[in-house]
């Protein structure tokens, strides 16, 4: 579509010319082209990059002649490699040693909770399909224009938090190795994981894709190696099922974590479809997402509780865990009575896993950020997400010497704002957009005459975080309600900040649409 033709169809819907049943009748091809993306395509860096084959597309919208990957495996085997990694196996260790529930209240908290952080990932995995538009901006329409603003900040900040947390755990485990010999320095860890996740990230959406197909194999051999040296050391007990508020409490909590890892793909999901063609199966592309979440987590993260099992009774292990924390417990088990070194091969191996894990945080880092506001995103994608990276680098470095426990504590809080812009933007879609896309009018993505404001979804955020502190039961804060729950607390942070969220968003979104229209 020309420039010209983009301003007809901009003014005959600012006239209120044009009907929802006309847009549905173009919403066959919706093309955006604004003078701000042209700008950002004539980028000496974006030309370079393009020389270089790598993808210089930004936040703009995907147009159909530009959807050329009909790859349902592309879409599944994605999120299977970012999620067969070590920071999920981390989190099942939670379990048994932090939460003081058994092997079966572990699986228990993995299945429910993954299935339930999992199902917007999926969602939103459709959306990408269908409109061609990257998550942060598409939340303008599901959240309030302003509103998608401030998640993108948010956004921004996890990624960048979640990739230092990562890259300092693979940091550790790279440290361990040879302990008699030359040992990689902490610095030189963090250096390697961010350098690889450029590599990758640098060259955009196809290469990811490439990379996330097959990068999953070698994380799943070692893991199967970590099953056969539990097995024959033989400390793995699945432990005493306790019943009560207390155990209760304690699946509340390890659920809470399940569900914000799970979830965490959220913000991104449709970045990594919006170059699918609008005619593949839906049913499909939802089902492959799912598949290829759902069993990586639950394998890794259920890998990881029996670690944590057989941490509590092998002394080696659990002294191990102490002093080096998950790195040092997969060291134990891989290590010694290993032969010629093979273990530590394992651990090189499972260290390098962060950068799958990494690799979407960095490349949607560049779309957040170009999403915040209409001059970034005159800066190439390919920019921010180097910078995205370094970023991460300088934290994560000082980090790994200084306040690593802060680090966690910090994006364990972070993590909750998941919650509420799932419970904002599916209220959005099923309520008030009556689950059609037609109702999307693609070409207005960035008309701040047409989106909608987002009071109803700054309100929305704001009561999700009371509820967020309400349930809270971190050791850094206890919710009224959290610590309630047992003899030591139950965290429903998750489940009050998006119960608060929906129920303030469906109040104040009806006064928002009739008092300014949109």
């Amino acid at each position: 579509m020309s420039k010209e033709n983009y301003e007809i169809r901009d003014l005959e819907k600012r006239a209120g010319s044009r009907s929802d049943d006309d847009y549905a009748e173009s919403h066959s091809n919706p093309v955006v082209e604004t003078a701000e993306a042209e700008q950002t395509k004539l980028s000496f860096l974006d030309t370079l990059a393009s020389k270089l084959r790598a993808e210089t597309k930004g936040i703009e919208p995907i147009t159909d002649d530009e959807k050329d990957d009909p790859s349902i495996w592309n879409a599944a085997s994605m999120w299977f490699s970012a999620n067969m990694v070590i920071a999920a196996f981390a989190l099942g260790v939670l379990g048994p040693v932090i939460f003081g529930i058994n092997f079966w209240g572990s699986v228990l908290a993995v299945v429910l909770f993954s299935f339930m952080g999992i199902l917007p990932v999926a969602i939103y995995s459709v959306f990408g399909v269908e409109l061609g538009l990257r998550q942060m901006v598409l939340s303008r329409f599901l959240l309030g224009n302003v509103t998608a603003r401030i998640f993108a900040l948010i956004n921004v900040i996890a990624c960048v938090g979640w990739g230092a947390v990562n890259t300092i755990a693979s940091a550790q485990l790279l440290h361990m190795v040879n302990p008699h010999g030359a040992q990689c320095p902490p610095w030189a860890g963090c250096l390697i994981i961010v350098l690889s996740t450029i590599l990758v990230t640098f060259f955009g959406y196809r290469v990811i894709h490439a990379y996330e197909k097959w990068s999953w194999i070698p994380n799943f051999a070692v893991f199967l190696v970590i099953i056969a040296r539990l097995k024959i050391n033989g400390s793995f007990t699945a432990g005493a099922w306790e019943s009560g508020s207390t155990t209760a409490g304690g699946i509340l909590s390890m659920g809470g974590v399940v569900f914000g890892f799970a979830s965490g793909w959220t913000t991104y999901a449709a970045d990594y479809t919006v170059y699918m063609p609008r005619n593949i199966n839906r049913i499909k592309v939802f089902c492959a997402v799912m598949a290829g979440l759902m069993f990586p987590l639950c394998f890794a993260i259920i890998l990881g509780a029996a670690a944590g099992c057989a941490s509590l009774n092998d002394e080696t292990y659990g002294e191990f865990y102490k002093s080096d924390g998950v790195g040092g417990l997969v060291y134990a088990i891989l290590v010694p009575n290993s032969v010629g070194g093979f273990g530590q091969f394992c651990c090189v191996l499972l260290a390098m896993s962060t950068v799958a894990n990494n690799i979407p945080n960095m490349y949607s880092i560049a779309l957040g950020t170009q999403a915040m506001w209409a001059p970034l995103a005159k800066v190439p994608r390919v920019l921010w997400t180097v910078a995205g990276n370094f970023v991460t680098l300088a934290i994560a470095i000082p980090a790994y010497y200084k306040f690593t426990s802060f680090m966690s504590n910090f994006m364990d809080a972070i993590a909750y704002y998941l919650s509420i812009y799932i419970g904002i933007s599916l209220t959005e879609h099923l309520v008030f957009r009556k689950a059609k896309f037609a109702n999307y009018h693609v070409e207005d993505w960035n008309n701040w005459a047409a989106l909608p404001v987002g009071v109803a979804g700054c309100c929305a955020l704001f009561v999700g975080a009371v509820g967020v502190a309400m349930g809270m039961d971190q050791t850094y804060w206890d919710g009224e309600i959290g610590r309630k729950i047992g003899d030591y607390g139950g965290d429903i942070g998750f489940e009050l900040g998006f119960a608060f969220s929906v129920v303030t968003y469906l109040a104040i979104r009806p006064l928002e649409k009739r008092w300014l229209g949109r």
